[in-house]
């Protein structure tokens, strides 16, 4: 009888990517049929001749040294499966049994949906728009077996009772007196942190009606630090965040602030109030590379210009939290299949599609 386990490889060069795979990852690691590897890290380098930071990636989410093996390691080995959250090839398909794209979100410029995806042999999709944009553009038709209904594990904690608000709160120093805020803006080139970050905070901050995280996009496409100069703005109703994991975050928040990140739409989840900074020119420079812009997906909240228009716009939206309730709740059914349950999902597609049979029940 043969009892080798089955060889899972993940591949990822941002902190989202991991914390994409990690549910799956906790759900299945203690399973002895199960051996999983991980490869790629933190890019380093010069683009488009980039070495891999493995320690500096995997460290800081807790994988075990002993399961990180480096990119020219994985070159030269074979897995029966890999898994990947982004379309850059560092492990090579030719290595691999079988490849499944897992994704790490879903948002309004919808840069997931490309045609590099058809690639891999599996494609866990995050939500019924996904589905129908991949369609649309010719890439993947909705009847496609490659493409399997799973939803978006990352995002479950916000749905399954597994987070304590007070806790996060404490962790921060806020006891809840004032409305919680995260300010959460995407790393595309434009973003609105580039445009008026340190402006956009003072505004919020010199109010003294609010408590303010700020979390930095975790790689931001021009690769500088958005944290850079904002230290002398924290106060005790105001800190920046260096924890990867933004899931936390959200599910204490009373309002979110961002731009073009696709937290908005993992907000959507919670039904709380949204506010959206526009950025014209990272929709502009998305269009440009012949993405999908979906604009109607700010009518989750209200769109404002920047730092002049931002408290009044905060003001509003939590004095009146239902009023693009309706608006909330259609997208985010819209976007994700199994909401609260796709690790669930996904660890029981696994084990049949790879292993043959269901998955057991202290894992499933």
């Amino acid at each position: 009888m043969n009892t080798k386990p089955i060889s899972v490889v993940f591949s990822g060069y941002a902190p989202v990517h991991v914390l994409s795979f990690l549910p799956l990852y906790e759900r299945l690691k203690a399973d002895p049929a199960v051996e999983f590897w991980f490869s790629g890290g933190l890019r380093v380098g010069p683009k488009g001749d980039y070495s891999y930071d493995s320690k500096a990636l995997y460290d800081k989410v807790g994988i075990p040294r002993n399961q990180v093996i480096s990119v020219e390691n994985a070159c030269v080995r074979e897995f029966d499966v890999l898994f990947s959250a982004s379309t850059s090839e560092i492990v090579p398909f030719a290595n691999v049994g079988s490849s499944v794209q897992i994704f790490h979100g879903v948002s309004m410029r919808n840069r997931g949906v490309r045609p590099e995806n058809l690639r891999y042999d599996h494609l866990c999709l995050v939500g019924p728009f996904m589905q129908r944009l991949f369609s649309k553009l010719n890439i993947l038709k909705e009847n496609d077996p490659r493409g399997i209904p799973i939803g978006f594990a990352k995002t479950d904690p916000l749905l399954d009772n597994s987070l304590n608000r007070d806790q996060i709160l404490r962790q921060y120093g806020f006891d809840g007196t004032r409305p919680v805020l995260l300010y959460a803006p995407t790393g595309a080139e434009g973003n609105s942190m580039e445009l008026f970050g340190p402006e956009l905070i003072r505004a919020i901050t010199n109010s003294k009606k609010f408590d303010l995280l700020v979390k930095p996009h975790d790689h931001p496409r021009n690769r500088l630090d958005q944290l850079t100069g904002l230290t002398s703005l924290e106060s005790a109703h105001c800190h920046m965040v260096t924890d990867l994991d933004v899931i936390p975050l959200l599910y204490a928040a009373d309002l979110l602030i961002t731009d073009a990140s696709s937290v908005a739409n993992e907000y959507t989840l919670l039904d709380r109030p949204l506010v959206f900074v526009d950025v014209p020119e990272v929709f502009s420079v998305t269009k440009e590379k012949g993405a999908f812009v979906d604009y109607d997906s700010r009518n989750t909240g209200v769109v404002v210009d920047g730092p002049v228009d931002i408290v009044d716009a905060i003001t509003a939206e939590l004095a009146n939290p239902g009023r693009h309730s309706a608006e909330r709740q259609q997208q985010a059914s819209d976007l994700f299949f199994n909401p609260g349950k796709a690790t669930k999902t996904m660890a029981d597609w696994f084990y049949k599609e790879f292993l043959g049979k269901p998955a057991p029940t202290e894992i499933s």
